[in-house]
């Protein structure tokens, strides 16, 4: 099993295990475009050693299929709770990795198969970044909510999780998501990427 893993400083692994958070971009790696590349209908294609175009879907450089199950990473101390025999989390992890492993502060280095949470991947598609729809920005974990007062009656906002400056769009809030959670100018560079769909299953 896989494991992948969100940003924790803004509140997109809890996003995810709440179940707020459905999708994820992810951008297709640069060395894909060193190859004999081409757009078709909805996707993009690459040239096989036997000159055929084939859907980068199908390919090493889409690192989810649809169907997969796949680990949502944490590192083992936030792996609280218990086993489904009632076995403390801690104990039973502890017993597998050994205490003083780097996967206690850091889900680098945890093993899926010890996650307490699954995805499963149910649809992948192929966009540039800056086509994402306002409704694919609250999958992405942008969180509706008001600003405003009583007194100057409340107005819908949009915000990035775990902070409070309100955007008057949610692509306004995910353009400010991608600037803190990537490079700054990975908007503006407008990147194709992956597009993955996934519920949470456990």
């Amino acid at each position: 099993m896989k494991k992948i893993m969100f940003n924790d400083k803004y509140g997109l692994t809890k996003a995810v295990i709440e179940g707020r958070k459905t999708q994820t971009r992810r951008f297709i790696p640069k060395e894909f475009f060193t190859l004999q590349w081409d757009e078709r209908d909805d996707t993009l294609v690459v040239e096989n050693e036997f000159g055929d175009f084939i859907d980068i879907r199908n390919t090493k450089f889409c690192m989810l299929k649809v169907g997969e199950i796949v680990a949502v990473a944490q590192n083992y101390t936030a792996c609280g709770g218990f086993m489904d025999d009632g076995t403390p989390r801690w104990d039973y992890i502890s017993c597998i990795v050994g205490s003083k492993n780097r996967g206690w502060s850091n889900k680098m280095f945890v093993k899926p198969e010890l996650m307490p949470h699954q995805i499963k991947i149910t649809n992948v598609r192929i966009e540039r970044l800056q086509d994402i729809s306002d409704d694919d920005c609250l999958a992405e974990g942008i969180i509706k909510g008001q600003c405003g007062s009583a007194d100057t009656h409340f107005m819908y906002a949009y915000y990035v999780p775990n902070e409070i400056q309100p955007y008057c769009t949610p692509k306004d809030a995910y353009v400010a998501l991608i600037d803190k959670v990537g490079k700054k100018g990975d908007w503006d560079s407008n990147p194709y990427v992956f597009v993955y769909d996934f519920e949470l299953i456990k």
